[in-house]
């Protein structure tokens, strides 16, 4: 049988310290474009400043405000102030495993890293939907008992009860997924991104009660708002809706323009916080939500189903279970794709994919831009 062709990534949103997104042209990009090396690359993980690319052949590069490349590379997670690169190979004394460095984005990954752990592995899964592209587990570790936070120190174990599957951490705030499809979420929680209902911190993983019963397949924090997809293909977002990245009406969009005399807060049935505007065009106060500190159940158009999902720092990202890319939110740099640098309430589908009947498989939002993975609708 002929081995199944690879697919390739592509980029668009803010590229003004130089990070690789399709041409490179100016400092942004507003429609996806293919990466030069986007054939050969099986995982991103893009921070504000720089992105880090692992290839096929184990290589992991840097491209932005942080430079440098290194061999022998699983994984590799980047953030502003850690780049974390766990290596194939375990270091001095252990037989079976592998290394985790954490280094400064700075130093091009030459001289002493801050810190190294050996590390145990697991096998990795191989149900997930895109296969090769999508591998990689940080900053979850491989062993799934712990995790790597962005600031010392740099190794934080989960309590034994925890099964983790997935971890993803926002600007102040981290979402867990357990082995039985349950969500933890816990750190700041001001925006009300972590969805129990309040506006206050966790200094523990707590489970999302609202979702028991629901099992989910993926989790995504963003940077202050969050989403989860469930088995069936339902989107649940809540958090921060102060760009639209919740798809629910926000007043920066629908205000645009309009002169606001006054306003009222409450909260609504479904426990979002929500604000009135007076003086609107016909004299009607006009609701927004500007926290929704509860999962709000979200509907794609036509009905669609989800499989993945990605967060920006005010933007949000969907992949259906056609291969069909939806965006919405903060869209200034052209993060959303739409060949605009317009803001958005509610999901908008990205045409170039259809166009071009490229079916998508996975999407990686850095905080202000998006990269996607997408094969000929032929070999999907």
């Amino acid at each position: 049988m002929a081995a199944e062709q690879r697919g390739a990534w592509f980029g668009f949103g803010f590229c003004g310290f130089g990070q690789e997104l399709g041409s490179g042209l100016g400092r942004q990009v507003h429609s996806p474009e293919p990466l030069r090396a986007g054939v050969d690359i099986c995982h991103v993980s893009a921070s504000w400043s720089y992105t880090s690319f692992v290839t096929h052949g184990g290589r992991v590069e840097l491209s932005g405000s942080a430079s440098g490349a290194a061999g022998g590379c699983r994984d590799a997670w980047a953030s502003e102030g850690l780049l974390v690169v766990l290596s194939a190979q375990p270091g001095p004394g252990q037989g079976s495993g592998a290394l985790l460095q954490a280094w400064a984005p700075d130093s091009a990954m030459r001289g002493e890293p801050l810190w190294a752990k050996n590390v145990l592995m697991q096998p990795a899964s191989e149900d997930e939907p895109g296969g090769e592209a999508l591998a990689g587990t940080l900053p979850l570790l491989p062993c799934a008992h712990a995790y790597v936070g962005p600031r010392p120190p740099f190794y934080r174990p989960l309590a034994p009860e925890l099964r983790a599957r997935r971890l993803e951490l926002g600007a102040e705030h981290a979402l867990l997924l357990g082995a039985e499809g349950q969500v933890f979420s816990w750190g700041g929680g001001r925006h009300g991104q972590l969805g129990h209902g309040t506006l206050v911190s966790e200094r523990e993983p707590r489970l999302l009660e609202a979702l028991q019963g629901l099992p989910m397949a993926e989790v995504a924090a963003g940077g202050w708002h969050s989403v989860c997809v469930s088995e069936t293909g339902d989107i649940y977002i809540w958090g921060w809706n102060e760009s639209g990245q919740l798809a629910l009406p926000t007043r920066s969009l629908a205000e645009d323009g309009k002169i606001v005399t006054g306003e009222a807060t409450g909260l609504n049935e479904r426990g979002s916080e929500v604000k009135r505007t007076v003086g609107s065009e016909d004299g009607a106060p006009a609701p927004f939500i500007a926290v929704q500190p509860f999962p709000a159940l979200l509907d794609l158009p036509l009905g669609s189903d989800a499989v993945k999902a990605s967060c920006g720092s005010r933007h949000t990202a969907v992949v259906t279970r056609t291969g069909e890319l939806y965006t919405w939110g903060w869209g200034k740099y052209g993060q959303l794709g739409h060949k605009d640098t317009t803001s958005l309430d509610q999901p908008c589908r990205v045409e170039y994919f259809v166009d071009k009947q490229l079916h998508v498989k996975a999407v990686t939002c850095g905080p202000w831009n998006t990269y996607v993975y997408a094969v000929e609708k032929g070999n999907s």
